[in-house]
């Protein structure tokens, strides 16, 4: 017996050992019990309750051992993901909003980083002090590469790069030109300098908390420099050049990052899975809106289907697609820097198409209408770079079609209202028809392929012509009209 419990001792001391430390002291518990119930079992293995306390003791322990093997393989895996958000377009408030979720979700997901793909030719200035304000607060570091070989990170794309904690460029690439624009205005000495000095200070703020080169990134606002990527790289402007991400990220990988309150945190990105944040729905629809060419072209639709809903009232589906156009676009030109010049100026153009249709000026005011339509659509949006505004070339290729059809409608809808009643009682004045009884002074006349009961004051012969005057109770007023004047015309 003693060397039986010795051996049954030595074993459970060996088991305790366990797949873990952590483990082994429930594994100890597990074998105690069980070795107590063997004991217990070898002195009154002949009694039937110890017998049955003996089997339930068997699977207790039976599954215990399983509950520990299977929580070794079931603690959930931290993945060390990584958030990439792909801005391809100007900056505007769209792609701040976008920008802003997908830091948020890498934040939700305790991501590594979140990779901000930059292609940009620069953009509004209060979306992108929105865009950097999040940048520096994020909890997650944030890292901004240009790519792919070929793109830029021109104007206001070049201040989101200097504010990332990692700022990186593919080969082939640029940034710079960063000088800030106001468009629509010649801006005086002193206004010139009071912006560039707020664009430095501006840049200067966090250039210095990144430990980048302060002097020539403030050269790329006060002076327009632009850079390429080895260019920016040797003089201290971003941090790495990569080929691609994946090549980015094994250069990052073990590398401590300065979080912009001092922290340091060290990024484990080798292994790193890249989770694409696109885009939502709205989100593309908005995008797609805010290109003000769109706008325009979406404003002058609207504005074409509601003037059709005019003039034919009940036809119901232009006037509901009108609405919605000039809805749309509207709210796309609230997101856009307006210039209410523009609206005055297609508000004009409209004005000189109705008086084009009232006056015969022999198409004098349909075409200065077309010329400010025109220029209404090139000052409609005043944006701070080319693609921010709308381009001639749709500005003539939408005015001068608009313009026409619109003085065509209206031309149309005027003739139809001056032109006199042709069917009915009042159809019939200064219809010419023939008599075919004397009339002294009633009678019967055939007019308009039908025969009327006819009066003539001054008495008429049966086969003579005659013209209605007047209709009183289903009975023409008729007067002699001389010979020769053919049957089934008028005369006023």
């Amino acid at each position: 017996m003693i060397s039986a419990m010795s051996a049954n001792k030595r074993l459970s001391e060996e088991e305790t050992e366990g797949p873990s430390p952590a483990l082994g002291r429930l594994w100890r518990r597990v074998m105690g019990v069980s070795w107590v119930s063997q004991n217990r079992s070898g002195r009154c293995a002949r009694n039937p309750r110890q017998k049955a306390a003996r089997g339930r003791a068997s699977v207790l322990q039976l599954g215990a051992v399983v509950l520990c093997f299977c929580s070794l393989f079931l603690v959930p895996r931290v993945h060390a993901d990584v958030v990439r958000v792909v801005v391809d377009g100007t900056i505007n408030p769209v792609s701040a909003e976008h920008i802003e979720r997908g830091i948020d979700r890498a934040a939700d997901q305790h991501a590594q980083a979140v990779l901000i793909e930059l292609r940009t030719p620069g953009g509004l200035v209060d979306s992108t002090r929105e865009i950097i304000a999040k940048i520096l607060g994020s909890p997650v570091p944030v890292i901004v590469y240009v790519a792919p070989s070929g793109s830029r990170a021109a104007s206001a794309g070049f201040y989101i790069l200097e504010s990332a904690d990692v700022s990186a460029m593919a080969p082939g690439t640029n940034t710079g030109a960063a000088h800030p624009v106001l468009m629509g205005t010649t801006m005086d000495p002193v206004m010139k300098e009071k912006l560039e000095n707020d664009s430095a200070a501006f840049m200067r703020s966090f250039v210095a908390k990144r430990g980048r080169n302060v002097e020539v990134a403030e050269s790329a606002v006060r002076q327009s420099k632009s850079f390429t990527d080895s260019e920016a790289l040797q003089q201290h402007l971003i941090d790495y050049v990569a080929k691609d991400e994946t090549d980015l990220l094994r250069q990052l990988d073990g590398k401590s990052v300065t979080r912009f309150d001092g922290k340091t945190t060290v990024l484990h990105l080798g292994s790193a899975q890249i989770v694409n944040y696109g885009m939502s729905l709205k989100e593309q629809i908005l995008a797609f809106l805010m290109d003000p060419n769109i706008a325009f072209l979406i404003l002058m639709i609207g504005a074409a289907a509601i003037y059709a809903e005019f003039n034919h009232p009940g036809a119901v589906i232009p006037g509901v697609v009108g609405f919605i156009f000039v809805m749309l676009a509207i709210f796309a030109l609230n997101l856009l820097p307006l210039r209410f010049a523009g609206v005055a100026l297609i508000v004009g153009a409209f004005i000189l198409f109705a008086l084009e249709v009232k006056f015969a000026t022999h198409g004098a005011l349909g075409a200065g209408g077309t010329a400010m339509l025109i220029l209404g659509a090139l000052l409609l949006v005043d944006g701070p770079i080319p693609q921010m505004r709308i381009h001639l070339t749709t500005a003539v290729a939408v005015s001068v079609p608009f313009a026409l059809i619109t003085i065509f409608l209206l031309k149309i809808a005027v003739r139809a209202r001056m032109r006199k009643v042709v069917t009915g009682e009042l159809g019939l004045i200064g219809e010419v028809g023939v008599a075919r009884t004397p009339l002294r002074p009633d009678g019967k006349v055939f007019v308009h392929g039908e025969l009327w009961n006819a009066r003539c004051d001054s008495g008429v012969d049966a086969g003579e012509s005659v013209r209605v005057s007047a209709v009183r109770d289903l009975v023409l007023t008729v007067d002699r009209v001389p010979a020769g004047v053919p049957v089934g015309s008028r005369m006023n």
